[in-house]
């Protein structure tokens, strides 16, 4: 007896669609089993994620490890997170893990932070953790930064003593400022502009040498933590040096530089006398020019005077003697002044 074609082909087809649905079947199975562990430790820590949630976290690339584990600490924590927001904040470039211990070490000490706040915290480049830390556990902060390479804040009393402080800056975190709020280095920078300006308004450097707690004191009223991220607790000053004689030093660069603009004066004047003399001996040398001048002039006045008949021969003979008399008196004029000239000398 013959069978049909059509029933034959029928008949071949169903173990191979058979054999198909057994290995969709075990590849299942296996993909299942893949996140059967964290479902069963999500399970067993009464942190219920479902299967098809820890698949749906598959295909949205985010890492179910990293959640399972949050939400289970969270959970034994007495935390409320919720899976949605873990996955939100693991998809936001966030750090989890951190954001959860710190959610917890919050809890513990009654800081009141929430898993919004902390998130945000992370987002924004902060430590959570290491904040939250600081709150509970205040740090201390030199003042100034031993690695900026300066080791004491200088500052000049007004007898002009310069006077050398180190401070040490005691706070926590405050993390309602948190982000936002300045960092250690604005801290540093305004209670070392407070310990100048209270050095400075010393009368002596000895106050502040008897005083050093007034430093703080009034350092500290100054509400310098406002705008910040941190409260200030304390402020005390671990060491107080006597610098150099500043104001010394600025009155001796003072004269120095009176007595170069004295001299830049004085060289001034003389350089005017000297232009002043040269001008005078020009003019004397010009006037000396117009009186050779004249005198050439005298014969030439003296002869026509005789061609007119102005003068005569008595009269030219009386002239000569006045001007030997002239030159003889001068002539014994010098002389005497020589003499007591030389007298004086000796």
């Amino acid at each position: 007896m013959r069978s049909h074609p059509v029933l034959l082909a029928q008949v071949d087809i169903v173990p191979y669609l058979i054999g198909a649905l057994l290995l969709v079947f075990l590849l299942l199975l296996i993909f299942l089993l893949r996140f059967f562990n964290l479902w069963i430790q999500a399970y067993m820590s009464n942190a219920s994620i479902s299967l098809f949630a820890l698949v749906g976290m598959w295909l949205r690339k985010v890492n179910p490890n990293t959640i399972v584990r949050a939400r289970i600490s969270a959970v034994q924590a007495g935390v409320g997170v919720t899976v949605r927001d873990l996955e939100a904040h693991y998809l936001a470039g966030g750090d989890v893990r951190r954001v959860v211990t710190a959610l917890i070490a919050a809890d513990r000490a009654n800081l009141g932070l929430d898993f919004r706040r902390a998130a945000a915290i992370d987002l924004a480049g902060r430590d959570v953790l290491d904040a939250v830390q600081t709150c509970v556990n205040p740090k201390v902060i030199d003042c100034p930064e031993p690695g900026k390479g300066k080791s004491e804040v200088a500052a000049m009393a007004k007898d002009g003593i310069q006077v050398l402080a180190k401070a040490r800056v005691t706070v926590r975190t405050n993390i309602a400022r948190l982000v936002g709020g300045a960092t250690e280095e604005t801290i540093i920078a305004r209670v070392g502009e407070g310990i100048v300006s209270t050095i400075g308004s010393a009368n002596s450097h000895k106050e502040v040498l008897e005083n050093p707690d007034r430093i703080s004191k009034t350092v500290l009223a100054k509400g310098l933590d406002a705008g910040t991220a941190f409260e200030i607790l304390s402020i005390d000053i671990a060491d107080v040096d006597i610098g150099d004689n500043i104001g010394a030093r600025l009155q001796a660069d003072q004269a120095e530089a009176d007595k170069r603009v004295a001299q830049a004066k004085a060289e001034t004047r003389r350089a005017m006398a000297v232009a002043e003399e040269q001008e005078n001996a020009a003019k004397l040398m010009e006037n000396r020019a117009k009186l050779v001048l004249a005198e050439a002039e005298i014969p030439q006045a003296i002869s026509e005077a005789f061609r007119k008949g102005q003068i005569g021969v008595m009269d030219y003979q009386r002239l000569k003697n006045i001007e030997a008399d002239t030159r003889m008196r001068t002539q014994i004029a010098g002389e005497e002044v020589q003499r007591s000239d030389e007298g004086g000398k000796h």
